[in-house]
């Protein structure tokens, strides 16, 4: 399952919105998701992608691709192992 297909799938649950109207333009307003619901969105991306999301401003997304842009972004980038994040380990 592509991140869109998931991400589809969570907006489907979450907000009863078909999968013809989360198209990869779909603006996230015109979908009537406002910044509470992004805020929303974002723990649900977490829990569903197993990642831990940046306390970045959850409204800069516009539109549905932006959101799986973001999310493929965070599922590329490379895990800090446990020694570099604890001090004084090496």
């Amino acid at each position: 399952m592509t991140t869109l297909e998931t991400l589809q799938d969570i907006l489907m649950r979450e907000y009863q919105l078909s999968r013809e109207q989360l198209a990869p333009e779909a603006p996230m307003s015109a979908l009537g998701i406002d910044s509470l619901g992004m805020i929303e969105l974002m723990f649900q991306i977490e829990e569903r992608f197993g990642l831990t999301l940046p306390d970045d401003d959850a409204t800069q997304f516009t539109t549905v691709a932006d959101v799986v842009r973001f999310i493929d972004q965070l599922r590329q980038a490379p895990v800090p192992s446990a020694s570099a994040t604890v001090p004084g380990v090496s």
